[in-house]
């Protein structure tokens, strides 16, 4: 029971996110680099205090900063399609990375078929997305780069995937986070060369609580109910993300995050399919996948 109750708290931080995104004034660029800075360092004196080694063979090392700037552009588009639309409508294309997981892990490490219900419910999930467009128009650029931060969180989730058993969760996170810094850092250069934006008290304390506890602890406790619970579990209660966000959007935001009943239905469907796939898949009669 304490490890299910840990990671709901763990999912409703992430839903946490889009949230402070909105709330956080400085650019999203911006954002992340302060995000992805203040994590390495937590990250860091995790390793310390429990006595990790930080040491990593060079292509190990290529690996965490690869991956960890890959994770770093998913957060910059994330940041910036609550800008461009509504933390809702960020949320909304969250669950379609479980379709983008399905499709490329079998590229990536070849243990992997494709399977007939995934299919299904990609063609269900694109129907779903079709919907949201249709009747959220105004918020379709927002809705475009949500998709394409949820597909780069796809391929970080299935490439980080071979590593979790090789590495513990500090000596990952300092390096990826690192690595995210450096993404945001190319970016805040690219965007708004040579500017800095002033960073508010609030500011700071929203910073403060997305990079320790929506970023360090959150990937922490993952990390930790990972070792005791099945991949499955976790992949079932995952899901649960874009609703607690959408709803503590509602509730922080209020008229501002109200959407049409199409959005809802379409999200709805998106939500639906990624919570009840994973019981499908469990009862079909296809050879179990080695847990990781």
């Amino acid at each position: 029971m304490r490890d299910f109750l840990k990671l709901h708290l763990v999912i409703l931080a992430w839903g946490f996110t889009a949230i402070l995104g909105k709330l956080i004034e400085v650019p999203a660029v911006e954002v992340v680099v302060w995000r992805t800075a203040l994590a390495a360092l937590g990250c860091y004196i995790s390793a310390k205090f429990l006595g990790r080694s930080l040491r990593l063979s060079m292509a190990e090392l290529r690996w965490m900063i690869f991956l960890g700037m890959l994770i770093g552009l998913h957060w910059i588009l994330f940041f910036l399609s609550a800008r461009l639309a509504t933390a809702s409508v960020s949320l909304a294309a969250m669950p379609t990375a479980m379709l983008w997981c399905s499709l490329i892990e079998p590229w990536v490490n070849g243990t992997r078929r494709w399977r007939l219900m995934e299919l299904v419910v990609g063609a269900v999930m694109v129907v779903a997305v079709w919907m949201i467009y249709e009747v959220e128009l105004r918020y379709w650029l927002g809705f475009s780069v949500a998709l394409v931060a949820a597909f780069l969180a796809a391929i970080f989730a299935v490439w980080n995937k071979q590593w979790v058993s090789r590495c513990h969760f500090s000596v990952m996170g300092t390096y990826q986070m690192l690595g995210a810094c450096i993404m945001g850092l190319l970016g805040w250069l690219w965007m708004t060369p040579g500017q800095v934006s002033p960073v508010s008290g609030m500011d700071v304390l929203w910073l403060f609580v997305l990079s320790s506890i929506c970023t360090v602890w959150a990937y922490a406790g993952y990390m930790e109910v990972l070792q005791r619970l099945s991949v499955f579990t976790v992949n079932v209660m995952y899901n649960m993300e874009p609703v607690y966000g959408i709803l503590l959007a509602a509730l922080i935001f209020g008229s501002q995050e109200y959407m049409s009943r199409g959005f809802y239905l379409g999200s709805l469907i998106i939500i639906g399919s990624v919570v009840l796939v994973p019981w499908l898949m469990a009862s079909a009669p296809d050879k179990p996948e080695p847990k990781v």
